[in-house]
């Protein structure tokens, strides 16, 4: 009989490893039923088995869509290099620095992106793009750290959505199951991802 373990996406060791579960000091009402415990340093920590569970949903989900529809979308630097070998390795569109509004919105831009569903790595310095899918209905899918509002989101993965090693292991695992689901080939380990 299989272990809650052995139907984690990637080793417990690996996750507690990359700090996935480390959250932040603050904490908001939307992201509390994630929280597993407060720390004595007053770190919140999110509960594992619901990352993994959340991520396994995730990459259901962007499944269904083809790369051509899907658009990634991360301000934040620490994940500028993990989104764009996410994409090279799905073929899924990728925006990293800043997202100027209307990009969705705006035909008449230059930078005009369809897409079908919109991944976000921290909805806060991303909130242009949630403003702008939500206004086109498109749905959007967000990592959320424990001090993220959930406003306007369809689907949430639980996360420190800050950390390099740890958006090194969300990219990684997304990347590895979203092409595992297409038939797609994939020649990459988690060190790829997770370079200093």
């Amino acid at each position: 009989m299989a272990t809650q373990e052995d139907q984690l996406l990637v080793p417990l060791e690996s996750y507690l490893k990359s700090g996935i579960h480390i959250g932040t000091k603050f904490r908001t009402k939307s992201m509390s039923s994630f929280i597993y415990k407060v720390r004595a340093d007053g770190l919140a920590v999110l509960n594992i088995q619901e990352i993994d569970k959340r991520l396994q949903m995730a990459a259901k989900l962007l499944s269904t869509y083809k790369p051509e529809d899907v658009l990634v979308v991360c301000r934040r630097e620490n994940g500028w290099d993990v989104v764009d070998l996410f994409s090279k390795a799905t073929g899924v569109k990728a925006l990293t620095k800043r997202y100027a509004p209307g990009i969705l919105t705006n035909p008449n831009l230059k930078t005009f992106t369809e897409a079908k569903l919109v991944l976000i790595v921290d909805p806060w310095p991303d909130r242009n793009v949630v403003l702008d899918a939500a206004k086109i209905g498109v749905p959007i899918l967000t990592l959320c750290d424990t001090n993220n509002e959930s406003n306007y989101v369809d689907f949430i993965v639980p996360c420190n959505n800050k950390g390099k090693k740890s958006l090194a292991m969300i990219f990684y695992i997304l990347a590895r199951e979203y092409t595992k689901a297409k038939g797609m080939e994939f020649n990459y380990a988690l060190a790829d991802f997770d370079k200093e």
